[in-house]
């Protein structure tokens, strides 16, 4: 009888035990503020053709990493009734919902449709839009985007320690070529590795999602053939109007060591954080870039950033940049012919010079490493709205070359020494049409025409608009005309 009583009372221990563990997993949920649900993607992208009434479904997977139940106090959609998605959770169709719960260590579904017609006359060309989830206070989205027309993805499919996520789009060896029948748009990095060429044809588009950008790697090549009636753009993948002039919406074309020179001709390159960044990161291997007319604007760190690189330049407008315009670093040799550089940045407050002048290093033992630098502005237009918009910052150990020549200068320094200064204008406004705007064509009433050298002139004929400038050639990348842009 002992036994069986002992047997009874065991038993009925196991069976509350049974039905306490039940409950915790099954009752109690977890209240942690810092709990972070886990998603199958953190970007859905629709990349359906639209012919007629496009619409696409795609679906995301929700986890909960906890062993307690969550509850998601509200599940919506950022733009309301007004989205073009609508989204499904379990089972009903809607663009908010509440109190959602997700069973310990398991996941949920979520069916997410987009609807677009594309003959809607303000159709944006990118439609985007986020599912907002809140979890005890806490709140996580993921990205919504579908195209009103075809358009060709370049998404990441490696991520390394310490390397941003990418996807080699020309490997060793390999001729890859873009073309213009479709806008290209870039998740991640699209990288160009050793021995690899890219080829971009006219008139193409590039646009690149937020912290993605073009990696040409050590050895590889880039060639950039915009012409005047097809420049080649590089901009955000986001292009309602209100992120039309938006900078820091991607991240940089980023070109290393090339033992053939990289050229990009008539582009456009806008709204990212470093327009071009060009750099030794091993081995001096030539190291040429050529870039010629071509505009680099609303960057929020730099336009072109260098660190011992090589440079050859003419009738190009580098404009609106949070901290540097060009920031030539750690020695090399440049040649800038016929520029504009502008910098009225006005999205907070620039502590930094347009351009800055470097040609050596200190490293944290207080050791100085110094490089030899040469760098010639010729025809070119240094303004901004900075008292002094340029910084030399010489080590002369090593050998430092540099002149302006018939350059005008917004400046504090001492242009006295006329083998640096040659012709030089100090501190005259340019006169610009619209710089808020981002016209620099100049005036008719700019100091900056007619007092360009000839002989520099001769060197670069044309402008970026084609206008022939070797008579009697104005400073900058633009050649003024009797009836266009003056006041």
């Amino acid at each position: 009888m002992l036994v069986r009583y002992f047997s009874a009372v065991f038993l009925i221990f196991i069976i509350a035990l049974l039905v306490v563990s039940s409950c915790k997993k099954e009752d109690t949920f977890d209240t942690n503020p810092s709990i972070q649900l886990g998603f199958s993607l953190d970007t859905l992208i629709f990349d359906t053709v639209f012919s007629t009434i496009g619409s696409a479904t795609q679906t995301l997977r929700v986890y909960n990493p906890s062993d307690n139940k969550v509850k998601i106090s509200n599940i919506h959609l950022a733009s309301g009734s007004g989205s073009r998605y609508s989204i499904n959770v379990d089972g009903i169709s809607g663009t908010s919902f509440d109190d959602v719960e997700i069973r310990g260590n398991d996941s949920m579904y979520i069916f997410v449709r987009v609807t677009i017609d594309p003959q809607e006359t303000n159709l944006p060309f990118v439609v985007t839009d986020s599912i907002f989830f809140e979890t005890n206070g806490n709140e996580q989205d993921v990205d919504l985007v579908a195209w009103g027309q075809n358009a060709r993805f370049i998404l990441w499919d490696t991520d390394r320690p310490n390397l941003p996520k990418y996807k080699i789009v020309a490997g060793e060896g390999v001729d890859t070529t873009w073309t213009s029948d479709l806008p290209i748009v870039v998740y991640g990095y699209a990288v160009v590795d050793s021995t690899g060429s890219l080829t971009i044809d006219a008139g193409s588009r590039i646009y690149f999602h937020k912290g993605s950008g073009l990696w040409i790697y050590k050895g590889g090549s880039l060639k950039v053939q915009g012409t005047m009636e097809g420049p080649v753009y590089f901009d955000s993948d986001r292009l309602e109007s209100f992120y039309s002039d938006l900078p820091g919406q991607w991240d940089r074309i980023w070109i290393n060591e090339g033992a053939v020179d990289n050229e990009i001709n008539y582009a456009v390159i806008r709204n990212g954080f470093v327009g071009i960044q060009a750099e030794t990161l091993q081995e001096y291997m030539g190291n040429q870039l050529n870039i010629t007319n071509t505009i680099i604007e609303n960057m929020s760190g730099a336009g072109i950033l260098t660190r011992y690189y090589h440079i050859v330049s003419y009738n190009c407008v580098i404009a609106n940049c949070g901290q540097y315009a060009v920031a030539l670093t750690l020695g090399g040799s440049y040649d800038f012919r016929q520029t504009t550089i502008a910098n009225y940045w006005n999205y907070n407050f620039r502590q930094t010079q347009s351009v800055v002048l470097n040609n050596y290093i200190e490293d944290n033992q207080g050791v100085v490493y110094a490089y030899p630098f040469s760098a010639n502005f010729a025809n070119t237009i240094i303004y901004g709205n900075q008292q002094n918009e340029f910084v030399i910052d010489e080590n002369t150990s090593e050998e430092f070359i540099l002149t302006f020549d018939h350059c005008l200068l917004k400046t504090d320094n001492d242009l006295s020494n006329t083998e640096r200064y040659i012709n030089c204008l100090k501190n005259e406004d340019p006169f610009f049409v619209d710089y808020a705007v981002n016209n620099y064509e100049l005036d008719s009433l700019s100091p900056a025409k007619n007092i360009g050298s000839i002989e520099i002139a001769n060197t670069v004929p044309f402008d970026i608009k084609g206008v022939n400038r070797t008579e009697s050639p104005d400073l900058g990348a633009y050649e003024w005309v009797q009836g266009e842009g003056g006041r």
